[in-house]
């Protein structure tokens, strides 16, 4: 009994100073770290790029990634505390091969988080780039759908760095 009792001890006091010693720290769950925000508003994605239709696709997956694991409300502009903005600068679609069986979808971006009371841009990132493959068919509607599966990939991507640097603060 007194061997366990030391252990339990030495097990208790290592944890502590540990803990106390590295950058981990103990915070709410769904509450971003450092912030003092309750509500988000995500406005439609804004792009320039010549590939129409993705930007309220890439919306609703940011949004959703917000909603499923934040505690956060999202709202509109005008009642949130925070407003997190993504510009799609392009999105280039290149063959991975010249047999032209996969193609690439690539997009760059610029992500900022702005404080609406005061302004202030909380966080911002540019030139992010993600890329996902899919096939080339024979049949342009499942090509088609290929391709916008791809770009729901690379918008999960982007929602889930959105989601980290605005709760987790990296």
């Amino acid at each position: 009994m007194g061997k366990t009792w030391r252990i339990s001890v030495a097990f208790v006091v290592f944890v502590a100073l540990g803990g106390s010693s590295c950058g981990y720290h103990f915070q709410q769950t769904g509450r971003p770290h450092g912030l003092k925000i309750r509500s988000i508003a995500i406005p439609m994605v804004k792009s320039p790029a010549s590939t129409l239709g993705f930007e309220g696709a890439f919306t609703r997956v940011i949004r959703e990634e917000f909603i499923d694991h934040s505690g956060l409300a999202v709202v509109s502009k005008e009642e949130a505390d925070a407003v997190l903005e993504m510009r799609i600068d392009r999105i280039t679609s290149d063959p991975l091969a010249y047999d032209v069986t996969q193609s690439n979808v690539q997009g760059g971006t610029v992500n900022y988080e702005t404080d609406r009371a005061s302004g202030k841009v909380l966080w911002e990132e540019r030139g992010e780039k993600e890329k996902a493959s899919y096939a080339v068919t024979s049949d342009p509607l499942e090509t088609r759908y290929n391709r916008r599966m791809a770009l729901r990939k690379i918008a999960r991507t982007f929602a889930k760095k959105a989601y980290a640097q605005t709760m987790e603060r990296f």
